[in-house]
């Protein structure tokens, strides 16, 4: 039977917005969402849910790590704090995809900018990633390998011609994950890199989710 619609007011549709926003920038799917929102309330539509059911929904988008905006902070006239230059040298463009393919496979809880300039200061002693010279650049890189290997990402590529070798470690990315998730591997043999990313990005927010399940019980 379907649940009754709950008496909708203001509170509530801004609840309802926050919902679908977070999960457009979740990077989810309707399906994953709607996944989600079962495997947290027994519903598939946050429509159906309670009140307290949609905070606890809120609650878990926030610790897969989406940022809601502070709207009334944004309409005070206070000016943001100016974002300091991200590093653009090709080790830090390496280094940050490989962060953020870690956060895909649930082995570091944020993808932000910050989080991975912490982990840099604290391998290579430098305050900023930009500063970092070559061999320090390399050193992060082989640390990331590192956690990947362990998280079951193989990183080895010396079989695997250089045009690519991009495409294969986004390749396993995928399937990694999916072990991970308990699905077969996925058919990608006609998927390109862009296409990759999309589904990683996807497939990680299913990882954490399932990571932070099982560390709640």
């Amino acid at each position: 039977m379907k649940a009754a619609r709950q008496p909708v007011s203001a509170d509530r549709r801004g609840m309802l917005a926050k919902i679908h926003l977070g999960a457009k920038e979740l990077g989810l799917s309707d399906d994953a969402r709607r996944d989600i929102l079962e495997r947290l309330t027994g519903r598939r539509s946050s429509a159906d849910c309670t009140d307290a059911q949609l905070d606890q929904v809120l609650a878990h988008f926030k610790s897969l790590g989406w940022k809601p905006q502070a709207g009334a902070q944004a309409r005070s006239g206070v000016a943001p704090k100016p974002k300091r230059a991200m590093a653009t040298s090709p080790v830090a463009l390496k280094a940050r995809a490989m962060w953020l393919s870690l956060f895909n496979l649930g082995v570091v809880r944020s993808s932000s900018e910050a989080t991975l300039e912490a982990f840099a200061a604290r391998q290579l002693k430098v305050d900023r990633l930009q500063w970092a010279d070559q061999s320090q650049g390399y050193r992060l890189i082989e640390a990331l390998k590192a956690m990947a290997e362990r998280a079951g990402w193989t990183q080895d590529l010396a079989a695997v011609r250089p045009d690519r070798q991009v495409w294969s470690l986004k390749a396993r990315l995928v399937q990694r994950q999916r072990e991970l998730l308990g699905e077969p591997p996925m058919n990608i043999a006609g998927l390109d890199e862009a296409a990759l990313d999309r589904v990683a990005k996807e497939h990680g927010v299913l990882v954490r989710a399932r990571l932070s399940q099982q560390a709640a019980t």
